[in-house]
């Protein structure tokens, strides 16, 4: 059932959903998206990546209901809890351990391996509860591969993080680590987009086939999300497959940083610590406008929200309320609202829109032959966003952008899960390689590093390239290499395996180089007559990195998915 039955989660910073497909493996694809909301009057592919705790770090609601919850406390009950929001940029450029702990919204901490864990155990929960309704059978997290989104820019540290964090939620077991398929943002995004006709984008730079139906195509994938801008480049292959162009880029200046912008604004409208005296004392009802504020940001208008009571009634008491907005441009005050003229949201836009162009005009000045740029994620809805990109670009390539931007990551999500090999290649984000022994050479070798065994002197932390960082690395593509003991009675062998983002280098102690995984071959009834052969195979080409050593003699093995976590 696995190989048909898929569940897809993107876990977005601001937003989070999942789709499934049980339809057989030789069926069209359709994904099925649940969508969210229906209590708020909506209907939306995703709900707001938002977890509720008690005093107790126990888990209450997530995404609307959390957020309806939460806003619906006093004050006073709201402060005892824990509420944390966006919390998924926690991960981004950071060395991460299973201790690391983040803050909520009322600035208490909790382990951040908890709070993800039982965001995606909800969203796990949902799903096999939403499909058992809709199929009429009970189903169980076995019955299907899961697939779960991150950005391609993050840290494999952070990558491993997530896959640690689903095995807490009982997506998967340890024993079937397997059925867990970690998918990488803008590629899922990809995956599903080069198969729509031309009216499945919003845009009108799109006049031909479907783009897997034109090898030779090269387009930008740029996923605007919440937290991250993640960019891949990737060329149509005969067969519809994906070969990525250049490696992964990106930076933090998603949606939120324009969020970000917006409440700075407010704090300089209701100066003089206003501001500052609302968002302490009423936490809940500053979390309700800046979920008003993602809807605004989507328009190319001058934007309206109603100030709240708490706010007109702490600013009332400093001064009156016309007279905050007379301090100020680009802003006004109409009948208990909020008035932000469309200049100003505009200019919350300069720090995202100048980060995005930069990434975009360094892989456009490499002449790698691109045709469009494709524009997905939830911040991609933003006319504002697009707009500024078109104006840039539009001489140069044509801008797409899907007419549900924010589903094209998670449809593709199902789609990778059920047909990973249609990313063909990638480019290697670092290079690796693992620590080996050589006959020492005096002419080249460092002294401390001589030691003698079997009466031989040899050499030690040797760094033996496994693959350099930017060479191409085709899918499940496996590197076999041959080895030989040190001496003839070892009972074992270790492989140790690093990560650099040099390209030449000799030794493992080097500058820039990190262990990343160890494991031990054991070397079972040795007869200590001969050394023995040994075999490494290191499988590259997916999203995640694995090894297996074997002794030749005995045919005893390990295996290892590279562990990227921080060791403690």
């Amino acid at each position: 059932m696995g190989d048909s039955y898929i569940i897809a989660i993107d876990f977005g910073t601001a937003y989070s959903g999942y789709a499934y497909t049980i339809s057989p493996k030789e069926e069209q694809l359709d994904p099925i998206v649940k969508l969210w909301g229906k209590d708020e009057g909506l209907e939306t592919p995703k709900t707001p990546t938002c977890i509720l705790f008690n005093e107790h770090e126990e888990f209450l609601k997530f995404g609307y209901e959390a957020i309806r919850a939460y806003t619906g406390m006093h004050e006073k009950d709201a402060k005892k809890h824990y509420l944390f929001k966006n919390f998924k940029m926690a991960l981004y450029g950071k060395d991460l351990s299973g201790d690391v702990t983040i803050e909520d919204a009322n600035k208490k901490s909790m382990k951040a391996l908890t709070v993800f864990a039982e965001a995606l155990r909800f969203l796990k929960d949902d799903a096999l509860e939403t499909i058992s309704a809709k199929a009429g059978k009970e189903f169980i997290a076995s019955d299907f591969t899961w697939v779960l989104t991150v950005p391609a820019i993050w840290d494999p540290s952070a990558k491993q993080f997530m896959r640690k964090a689903a095995t807490q939620a009982g997506i998967v077991t340890r024993e079937m680590e397997d059925r867990l398929v970690i998918a990488l943002e803008p590629e899922a995004a990809s995956v599903w987009c080069k198969k729509l006709p031309p009216n499945g984008f919003i845009t009108k730079s799109h006049d031909g086939a479907a783009l897997d139906q034109q090898p030779g195509t090269r387009y930008i994938v740029a996923d605007c999300g919440g937290g991250t801008i993640d960019i891949t480049v990737h060329e149509i292959l005969d067969g519809g497959s994906l070969k990525e162009l250049h490696k992964a880029s990106g930076n933090d200046l998603g949606g939120q940083n324009v969020d970000r912008k917006f409440k700075a604004f407010l704090s300089e409208i209701f100066c003089d610590g206003i501001w500052e005296e609302y968002e302490a004392n009423y936490p809940s009802e500053v979390q309700k406008m800046m979920y008003d504020f993602m809807y605004l940001k989507q328009v190319d208008d001058d934007v309206q929200l109603v100030c709240p009571y708490n706010l007109g009634k702490i600013a009332q008491k400093r001064k009156d309320v016309e007279e905050l907005f007379e301090a100020v441009s680009d802003a006004s005050w109409r009948d208990g609202s909020i008035v932000i003229s469309r200049g100003k949201l505009t200019s919350f836009f300069n720090d995202s829109l100048s980060g995005i162009t930069k990434i975009l005009k360094e892989i456009l000045d490499k002449d790698l032959g691109i045709e469009f740029i494709l524009l997905v994620g939830g911040f991609a809805k933003s006319k504002i966003l697009r707009q500024g990109i078109k104006e840039e670009f539009s001489g140069v390539s044509r801008i797409l952008c899907p007419s549900k931007p924010q589903q094209a990551i998670v449809n593709g999500a199902v789609q990778y899960g059920r047909t990973p090999e249609l990313v063909a290649s990638r480019k290697s984000a670092f290079t690796y390689g693992i620590a080996v022994i050589e006959l020492f050479d005096e002419s080249r070798h460092r002294e401390d590093k001589k030691f003698i065994a079997d009466g031989e002197e040899l050499c030690s932390d040797i760094f033996m390239k496994l693959v350099e960082e930017g060479e191409d690395v085709r899918w499940n593509e496996i590197r076999d290499h041959m080895f030989t003991s040190v001496e003839r009675d070892q009972a074992g062998a270790d492989f140790k395996f690093y990560r650099t983002e040099r390209k030449v280098l000799i030794y493992i102690d080097e500058w820039g180089v990190d262990e990343v995984a160890s494991f031990h071959v054991n070397f079972p009834s040795s007869s200590g007559d001969e050394k023995r052969m040994l075999k490494l195979e290191v499988k590259f080409g997916s999203t995640e990195i694995t090894a297996t050593g074997t002794d030749l003699e005995s045919g005893s093995k390990e295996h290892v998915k590279i562990d990227f976590l921080v060791r403690d």
